[in-house]
Parts: structure tokens; C-alpha cells; sequence
């Protein structure tokens, strides 16, 4: 949003990444030097990785097919916008049982202090006695079990990092500048390295063909799909964390609480057992 700015006043793509390198981003700087030479941005930005990734397409697309910088950014920066929010409300919304499932992971280890407080010598049995070293054994064996299986089906949970309906995004951008729908096919792929988060690479395409015989501008419809594809990922996110609250039961029932009579209540039985104290 910056750089659109500085562009949409007038300033030279070389020169408005000179002002952004001042604020010291190491790929700031490495963009401004590329600018500088005429080298390609794009393959900069490409290179650096992360969310950088995204702004290397929305630059490449922009210069070859000679679409207006400021305003692209611009528009596609409320892309990349919209994407942040809907990637930080799924992220709230897996926090909780994410958090939840880490802190009952620890419930069988607190079991044995539990014992112990009650008198119990929990930690003798557990690491003397034939059955408690079987116990501790087991139910060690399940905690890491459960901790595996609960992260592993958050990390399934979690959204992906790239951005809905930035291929659309791109498409609407390239034709607007008046490029062949042949043309920006290959610069949209080439930018996105065929990037299939969005769903079907040839969507962009059929919405196209669609536009052409309704006699309707393409490049709206292909930003009403990107705006569909955000909204989709948002729901999607939110249902992928309503239903791990669910799946998390398993890891919960299977191995967590058994680890927890393993480890907490059986050193206690097998504590009185051995004391006589029952007849």
C-alpha cells in the first residue's frame, strides 16, 4: 500500500522502492538495487519468499502487460487484505481448541504430583515397582502419542498460507490492461508457479469464456470470484476449527485420559495394594 502511494504520486518504480529501503527491509533494499539497474523486481520479490511471493505476481502481471502500477497495487492490496483477515479470524477461531488440547496433554504428568500430595509415593512405584515401571511406560508412550495426534490434526486444520482468489485477482488485472485471455493465462501461471490453492486453474479461464458470451466485462465477474474465494476460505477455516474441536476428543479419550490412570491412579491402587491396607 505504500509503494501505491508513492507511485500514485508520481514517483518512478526505482524511486519509490528507494524510499521503501529506507526503512531498512533487507528486501526492500534488494528490490530498490534491482529497480536501480532495471533488473527484474519480480524475480527479487520472487525470491525472497513468504507473503513476498504474492507481490512478486502482482508486480510481474502489472509490468508485462503494462497495467497501471499504482492502481494495481492499490486494488490488489485490498486483496492481500482481506486475505490477512480472513487467515488472522481462522487463526482465532483454532486457537481455542488448539490451547485447549495443549493443556490437557499435561493432565497425566500433573497426576503424579497429585498422588504424591495425597501421601502416595507415586514417583517409588512408578520407577521401582514391576507394574509401576510398566505404567510409566505405557502412559509416557501415550502422551507423546496424543501430543502427535492433537498437532497433527490442528496443522490439517489450519488454513493454507496462500492467498484466495489471487489468481483471479490477476486475471482481472491483466485484461483490464488489454492483454489476450492466451496471454494472461501464461503470465498468471508463470507468476503463480501454478498455484492450485485457488481451486482449477482454468476457473479464471471459464469465467472468461462465460463474460465473452453474456457480452459482460470479464474482469468484474473475476473479481466478484475472488472475493467468493476469500469468503469461502473463511467459512471453510471456521468449519476445518468447529470440527477439530470434535476430532480432538479422540487424541482426548483414547490415550490422554487413559495416560492419566496409568500415571496418576494406578501408582496410588498399586501404592495401597502394596501397603496391605485393604484385606
Amino acid at each position: 500500500m505504500r509503494l501505491a502511494v508513492l507511485l500514485s504520486a508520481g514517483l518512478t518504480p526505482a524511486t519509490a522502492w528507494g524510499h521503501l529501503a529506507d526503512t531498512g527491509d533487507p528486501v526492500c533494499r534488494a528490490a530498490a538495487r534491482a529497480a536501480a539497474v532495471g533488473d527484474d523486481v519480480g524475480a527479487v520479490l520472487a525470491a525472497a519468499g513468504v507473503s513476498w511471493t504474492d507481490v512478486a505476481a502482482i508486480w510481474s502481471v502489472a509490468v508485462h502487460t503494462g497495467a497501471p502500477l499504482a492502481d494495481t497495487l492499490r486494488a490488489v492490496g485490498g486483496a492481500l487484505r482481506d486475505a490477512t483477515e480472513v487467515a488472522a479470524d481462522v487463526a482465532v477461531a483454532l486457537a481455542e481448541p488448539a490451547a485447549t488440547a495443549k493443556l490437557l496433554s499435561w493432565l497425566p504428568l500433573l497426576g503424579v504430583p497429585m498422588g504424591m500430595a495425597l501421601g502416595f509415593d507415586s514417583v517409588g512405584i512408578l520407577f521401582s515397582d514391576p507394574a509401576g515401571m510398566v505404567c510409566l511406560a505405557v502412559g509416557t508412550t501415550l502422551i507423546v502419542v496424543a501430543r502427535s495426534w492433537s498437532r497433527r490434526l490442528t496443522h490439517r486444520a489450519r488454513p493454507p498460507t496462500s492467498v484466495p482468489g489471487l489468481r483471479a485477482e490477476l486475471w482481472a488485472v491483466a485484461l483490464s490492461a488489454g492483454a489476450s485471455a492466451d496471454r494472461v493465462r501464461s503470465l498468471v501461471d508463470t507468476a503463480l508457479r501454478a498455484r492450485s490453492s485457488d481451486g482449477p486453474l482454468d476457473d479464471a479461464a471459464d469465467t472468461v469464456a462465460f463474460a465473452h458470451r453474456a457480452g459482460v466485462p470479464a474482469a468484474e465477474l473475476l473479481r466478484a470470484d475472488a472475493w467468493l474465494a476469500r469468503q469461502r476460505a473463511r467459512t471453510a477455516g471456521r468449519t476445518a476449527a468447529a470440527r477439530l474441536s470434535t476430532r480432538l476428543l479422540l487424541p482426548l479419550g483414547i490415550c490422554t485420559l487413559p495416560a492419566f490412570l496409568l500415571l496418576a491412579v494406578a501408582p496410588m491402587m498399586l501404592g495401597i495394594l502394596r501397603s496391605g491396607a485393604l484385606p
